[in-house]
């Protein structure tokens, strides 16, 4: 098992950065270009969804830990910001709390539909946590 830590500030320049750092991560599993780009979507959705989110009122990090084992990867990305008062309501597709700001609301079902595993751990005032995997043929 191999495993990668990286803390970033909750900006938008770093969205691309923490997506090009995980997936050369993930290379050492030589992934197909759909599971390469399965995992970089995902992790786009997942960083950009803390940037918007997370810290509405305040500048605040981003942890991102992977974790790699025989055929697949793990990733957990994590806030310590405002959380999410109902996450079930929040996995509802199409449903966003920024809908003045053009958001579609399908960022987690975009992430769910191209991870093997995904869930959601958050509560409101105690940050967010997304744990997902992703399973390399």
């Amino acid at each position: 098992m191999n495993k990668m830590t990286l803390k970033v500030s909750a900006r938008s320049e770093n969205e691309a950065f923490v997506r090009t750092v995980v997936s050369a991560f993930m290379l050492q599993l030589n992934p197909s270009l759909e599971e390469l780009s399965d995992v970089k979507t995902t992790v786009s959705e997942a960083v950009t969804n803390a940037i918007v989110h997370a810290y509405p009122d305040r500048e605040g990090d981003i942890l991102i830990e992977c974790e790699i084992g025989e055929r697949y990867i793990k990733i957990v990305i994590s806030d310590s910001g405002v959380g999410i008062p109902c996450v079930e309501l929040a996995l509802q597709p199409f449903y966003t709390t920024k809908e003045d700001d053009e958001r579609s609301g399908l960022g987690f079902t975009i992430m769910r539909s191209f991870m093997d595993e995904f869930e959601v751990v958050s509560s409101s005032g105690a940050g967010t946590r997304l744990i997902m995997t992703k399973k390399i043929a």
